[in-house]
């Protein structure tokens, strides 16, 4: 169903981390307008891959989308493989990101290095550095919106808070936005885990208030005036879990109903709780609650669709 309805504490980038001090170090073409960029990011000491698809015109002005990747980081599938995303926006005077990497950080800058993970800058590099650079290659207009999958769709309301009025539209695709709670740590720590990073070097121990400080539930109120668009399903199986959905992908399928399912229910609980704050706090936001569909690709393109005109929208002078 449709329903309409600068975070104090976070870490900050070193101070010779300076957004001066990024740059491209490479650009790629890897199919018609695709391009890779290789950017050096000064905050994370490291060169992070961009993908990019030029505006139908490149040589015009055009304002960019960001698109973030899960979990992974994009490794196990992203927004360019998996996705109709060059079709889609084939003919839109509009420039795709999709920053390669990040599995596991939250997209935020931890507070400190992590023996695994090693140095994670995210908010700064994707703030501070990225953007000038990619308007400045890009023709950028100055005018920009992100959208992100299952852990970033908690990242696109942390970043939206960090660098306010950077975005004028954001999209949350089966994220879960709540994060300092008894049950939003459980699931953080079992993101980071999973790829064998500590959130203690991320937010501190559990009552650090830095978990509070990068909880968007809690700061809700500083994102009037940002369009918003959030969406999720149930976990129950939907049209496209099942074999004619996932093209006779078997183990695609496997994983979709046996990991999928109860992600996504859970996703739902945590979209209900957004809804529900927003109203309290009078926030205009769009809801899609679907009744069926697991944590997967097929639905999150559709997500994409369904979203872009409050994007398309937000973007336009």
């Amino acid at each position: 169903m449709m329903a309409a309805c600068g975070l104090p504490g976070r870490a900050a980038a070193s101070p010779t981390a300076t957004a001066d001090a990024a740059r491209i170090d490479g650009v790629r073409g890897i199919a018609d307008r695709a391009v890779e960029l290789d950017v050096y990011s000064a905050a994370m000491n490291a060169v992070t891959r961009v993908r990019v698809l030029r505006a139908a015109d490149p040589d015009a002005p055009a304002p960019v989308f960001y698109l973030l990747n899960g979990a992974n980081g994009g490794s196990d599938g992203n927004w360019t493989d998996r996705t109709d995303i060059a079709s889609f926006f084939a003919g839109k005077q509009v420039t795709v990101v999709i920053p390669m990497g990040g599995a596991g950080s939250y997209f935020t800058d931890w507070r400190a290095d992590d023996p695994v993970l090693g140095r994670q800058r995210w908010s700064t590099f994707l703030t501070r550095e990225l953007p000038p650079l990619v308007d400045a290659e890009f023709h950028g207009t100055g005018a920009n919106a992100i959208a992100g999958i299952s852990m970033a769709g908690t990242s696109v309301f942390q970043l939206a808070l960090a660098a306010p009025g950077l975005y004028r539209g954001i999209g949350s695709y089966s994220g879960c936005v709540r994060t300092s709670d008894p049950q939003g740590q459980v699931l953080v720590n079992a993101v980071v885990n999973a790829r064998l990073g500590n959130t203690v070097n991320m937010w501190g121990p559990p009552t650090d208030p830095t978990w509070r400080a990068n909880d968007p539930y809690l700061h809700a109120a500083e994102l009037r005036g940002t369009a918003i668009y959030v969406s999720t399903g149930t976990g129950v199986p939907g049209p496209l879990d099942t074999i004619d959905g996932v093209r006779g992908d078997l183990l695609q399928l496997t994983y979709q109903l046996l990991f999928g399912a109860p992600l996504e229910a859970v996703t739902d609980m945590c979209t209900r709780q957004l809804r529900d704050r927003l109203r309290e706090l009078n926030i205009p936001a769009t809801f899609d609650l679907r009744p069926t569909g697991t944590h997967s690709w097929g639905y999150w393109q559709q997500d994409l669709h369904n979203s872009w005109p409050l994007f398309e929208a937000a973007l336009t002078p």
